[in-house]
């Protein structure tokens, strides 16, 4: 609000003080020049009487002369006010329309809406710093979810286009650079609702601003940033950033666990797909010999390291490695465009190939190239832009690296369902068999679609039924919970994959595992199943008849009639 006055005073001080001046002077004129009233006596009039008359007068709205017939020389100076007010007010109208279609004091008008705006929300919300691909993909996520979001953006172009956009919540959008303190501020980072802040701009540094002003301001926050930069990830680490996602790493680790579990990667993969989507097929990365990787930048280094670190023989072709640097060994100079440099390489013998060049043409026409010299090759092609996903999936790649994608879905799980990395994370202790027999469940539970994965948190706004009938020293496993509430002999389609409990963490808990107040459970299954348990915690009647397969009557009404009934029975 300071920075609209300002600007209304900065524009309007010339103006404003011409009128004074105009409005000054005509009403010193009136009170100075001698007028006659109707006896024909010498009279001057009051400043009171002048600045009326001045009022009017200098709106043309003419309702005569006061309080007697002028003069001609009060003629003379009334004609000279006139036009004099006219021009005066046509000068300040002009430079208030010039004000207001001002770039300057339209922003400020929206800022000032949008810090309204945001002070007035009292349901959670987060704070996405960057709107590009990463940051629409999510937003479209977590709105779809029926979570609320907050949006700054430094291109005017993509704060505009979220209002176009069919999103189920509204959007807030702010025109402004994220690495301003006080932008962040107005987008209610000290706001008590905000649970979390997403820095997702394409600038390292920005994003570590975003990371330092969150956990100085409100050390509470979630704050999640992204970064392909080691130095800058060990420095927003040092100011105790929750989650650090870099898309190339994350890809590598993930190449990793294809080679090591192909079943865990699929597992992962279904549980972390978008829901809706067809399930992916399993994939098995050979290693049976050595690997070209065409792109040395920061995609190429991170999956080298991987592929060496599995004893794989990587051989690098990179057309400026003077730029990018060298690898140890096994260099070739050159695009990978070429078959030349691919015959170079080794192409007829290589295992797999990884197209990781910043340029998605070079990347097709390295895979198109490499398929014509070796058409068994395992392909990784990274995809750039979102807008060449067509022409990406016509290659039919093996594996695809968007990076945008992948920061998408990684901070979309990390902030719907936290729980589920850490099933993850203790999934990797487990061998890769134990993992092909929950896929095989997951499986035979949703069939071809991605499952619908949930977190719940079993207390009295979730579950009140069952957190009363366990203090009244009930027993509930969790064969019970997933017991089907319309067909009691049947289980619902649902997994219950990890319970927290306080300090303990129970992955795969077996049916006869017991359920108790506080607990949070992480479930894959399909969304009718959790709307039965749902509908089962939350209501006695259907609680009882799950235990005990009793149909009792509730209700003063219907117990009535059952005893009725039971009487002439």
């Amino acid at each position: 609000m300071e920075n609209i006055v300002f600007l209304i005073l900065r524009r309007m001080r010339r103006p404003l003080l011409t009128l004074v001046a105009v409005y000054a002077l005509s009403i010193l004129g009136l009170t100075l020049i001698p007028g006659r009233d109707a006896d024909g006596n010498v009279w001057h009039m009051s400043i009171f009487h002048a600045f009326y008359f001045v009022s009017y007068m200098a709106t043309t709205i003419g309702f005569g002369e006061i309080p007697y017939a002028f003069t001609d020389l009060q003629r003379l100076w009334v004609s000279l006010s006139l036009y004099a007010s006219v021009i005066s007010w046509i000068y300040a109208f002009g430079t208030i329309l010039a004000l207001v279609q001002d770039k300057t004091f339209q922003e400020a008008i929206a800022e000032h809406r949008f810090a309204r705006h945001i002070r007035r929300l009292r349901e959670p919300f987060h704070v996405v710093c960057g709107y590009g691909e990463t940051g629409s993909s999510l937003v479209q996520t977590l709105t779809r979810r029926g979570q609320h979001v907050v949006v700054i953006d430094i291109d005017e172009s993509r704060t505009s286009v979220i209002q176009l956009q069919d999103l189920r919540q509204f959007v807030p959008a702010l025109h402004g650079d994220a690495a301003v303190t006080r932008h962040l501020e107005e987008a209610g980072l000290q706001h008590p609702s905000c649970v979390g802040v997403v820095a997702l701009t394409d600038d390292n540094l920005v994003n570590l601003k975003i990371a330092i002003t969150a956990k100085l301001l409100n050390p509470k926050l979630k704050v999640i940033c992204r970064s392909d930069s080691h130095d800058v990830e060990k420095n927003m680490a040092s100011f105790g950033t929750d989650y650090i996602v870099d898309p190339f790493d994350t890809f590598a680790s993930h190449l990793t666990l294809a080679f090591q579990a192909p079943c865990l990667y699929l597992l992962q993969r279904w549980l972390t797909g978008r829901e809706g989507s067809t399930l992916s097929e399993p994939l098995y990365p050979p290693t049976d010999g050595h690997w070209i990787v065409c792109g040395y930048g920061r995609f190429g280094k991170a999956i080298c390291r991987r592929l060496q670190s599995e004893g794989i023989r990587v051989v690098v072709v990179e057309a400026k490695p003077e730029q990018t640097g060298q690898p140890a060994e096994g260099l070739v100079v050159g695009r990978g465009t070429e078959a030349d440099t691919l015959i170079e390489a080794g192409i007829e013998n290589a295992a797999g190939l990884v197209a990781g060049t910043n340029d998605d043409a070079n990347n097709l026409s390295v895979v198109m190239t490499a398929r014509g010299l070796n058409d068994d090759i395992f392909v990784v092609v990274r995809q750039n832009q979102h807008d060449n996903r067509d022409i990406i999936a016509a290659v039919d790649a093996d594996m695809v690296m968007h990076p945008s994608a992948i920061i998408a879905d990684k901070i979309r799980v990390l902030m719907a369902t936290p729980m589920l990395y850490e099933f993850m994370s203790l999934a990797l202790y487990q061998e890769d068999s134990w993992a092909c027999e929950l896929v095989s469940r997951v499986s035979a539970l949703v069939r071809d679609e991605v499952p619908h994965v949930r977190e719940w948190l079993l207390d009295r706004s979730e579950a009140a039924a069952l957190c009363d009938y366990l203090e009244q020293g009930g027993r509930f496993v969790v064969s019970d919970l997933v017991r089907d509430p319309w067909q009691r002999e049947r289980s619902l389609r649902v997994i219950v994959l990890l319970v927290h409990r306080r300090n303990d963490r129970l992955l795969l808990p077996g049916d006869d595992t017991p359920i108790r107040a506080g607990d949070r459970l992480l479930m894959c299954g399909n969304r009718t199943a959790f709307t039965r348990m749902q509908w089962t915690v939350s209501h006695r009647h259907t609680l009882d008849f799950i235990k005990t397969g009793e149909d009792r009557a509730q209700g003063w009404v219907w117990r009535h009639i059952a005893a009725l009934v039971d009487k002439k029975n």
